[in-house]
């Protein structure tokens, strides 16, 4: 709590802003009211300390990424209109799978937030300053309260979130290979292949910060707000086209594609005409590599699982 009463501080200015006296706009209907600036931010800063004496969980868009005067790293967002500050140490970020794992902890934490900037986040009010009008939060007790409900239910009463259960997921970050989701408090990584069903060269080209999409919850395990741990997939909530398009495919048919992944000599490839490809060989002197447009023989149609096979014949266009 010192903490924050601290950031509370660095926020306040030393000079007080005047206020002119104000007696209300003249209006040319007698019976018409119109609220002023100064009544209209009163208004949005009741509604902050309200949310602040209840501990709302309200929702603003992360912004900005600052270093204060004092070396503290704050997330910056806005509600209302009003500049909010939430301590990283409050951020709740999730590192586990960042491959960062010897680097400091609070450059790990900064790194993954600037991925998120744009995204909408949750927090709670932790301590305010009337007289500044200067706003501390933590998405971290946001974050916990939600999974209270959402994972572990009131009392008596049966959790919102299980195993089975289409529930929808913001998209705060996105890598090429991965897409960090927040689902009802819990943030979780998910890799590109479990998030489509077509194979993709970046994540990007699908998904980007902001976006909501539906995910299935595959398992929930901890039995406390701080130890719930969630698996989830964007597959199995979306329709398989991949069959209905083997249809296009036949046998000896010439195709183009991108090459998605290189690995131990196999060559994954989505066709243009939304297939997935495997290719074991390329009849060319020059090999292509990961983003290269090619094009490719079928020899064989997979359907058991899904995919088209064939052998790559020329090198359309190098990706880089």
């Amino acid at each position: 709590m010192a903490n924050v009463k601290k950031a509370v501080q660095e926020e306040v200015t030393e000079k007080e802003i005047p206020r002119a006296a104000y007696e209300g706009v003249l209006t040319i209907d007698v019976d018409a009211q119109v609220e002023s600036a100064q009544e209209q931010e009163d208004t949005r800063w009741h509604q902050l300390l309200n949310a602040h004496r209840t501990r709302k969980v309200l929702t603003g868009q992360l912004g900005g990424i600052e270093k204060l005067e004092s070396g503290w790293m704050v997330a910056v967002t806005y509600y209302n209109g009003f500049r909010i500050i939430i301590p990283m140490n409050e951020m709740m970020i999730n590192l586990s799978g960042d491959g960062r794992e010897n680097a400091d902890t609070l450059n790990r934490q900064v790194r993954i937030a600037n991925n998120m900037l744009g995204c909408d986040i949750d927090f709670i009010i932790k301590d305010l300053d009337t007289k500044s009008r200067s706003v501390v939060a933590s998405r971290k007790d946001a974050m916990l309260k939600k999974r209270q409900i959402f994972y572990l239910g009131e009392e008596g009463e049966k959790p919102l979130l299980y195993p089975g259960r289409i529930a929808e997921a913001r998209v705060i970050a996105v890598a090429p290979k991965a897409v960090r989701l927040e689902v009802f408090g819990v943030e979780v990584s998910v890799r590109a292949r479990d998030m489509a069903w077509e194979w993709m060269l970046d994540a990007g080209e699908k998904f980007q910060v902001g976006d909501l999409v539906q995910v299935m919850v595959n398992k929930v395990e901890g039995t406390e707000p701080d130890e719930i741990h969630v698996e989830v997939d964007a597959k199995s909530p979306t329709a398989n086209i991949n069959k209905d398009n083997l249809r296009k495919c036949h046998r000896q048919g010439k195709y183009t594609g991108v090459i998605t992944e290189v690995y131990k000599g196999t060559y994954f490839i989505r066709l243009d005409i939304g297939i997935n490809a495997v290719a074991h060989s390329c009849n060319m002197s020059a090999l292509p590599g990961k983003g290269d447009k090619i094009g490719i023989v079928v020899t064989r149609i997979n359907e058991n699982y899904e995919v088209a096979e064939g052998i790559i014949t020329r090198l359309i266009k190098r990706w880089k």
